[in-house]
């Protein structure tokens, strides 16, 4: 249980990568200077929120036709 846990944090860390790197850019133009692990929380959050949007139009896409 606890190799589970800790290869899902790996995943999720991972797999927010570009989304959280992207989220540390913008925050750093603007003024706001945050690390990696500053960043982490809302770039996982923009990750889930972004694959839930495109999974979502897909299907009113295909419900469409």
């Amino acid at each position: 249980m606890i190799g589970f846990l800790l290869v899902l944090f790996g995943v999720v860390v991972i797999g927010s990568f570009p989304a959280t790197w992207l989220l540390m850019l913008f925050l750093g133009n603007v003024g706001v200077n945050v690390g990696f692990w500053g960043a982490l929380p809302a770039g996982i959050l923009m990750t889930f929120f972004v694959a839930g949007t495109g999974g979502l139009s897909r299907y009113r896409s295909a419900a469409r036709a």
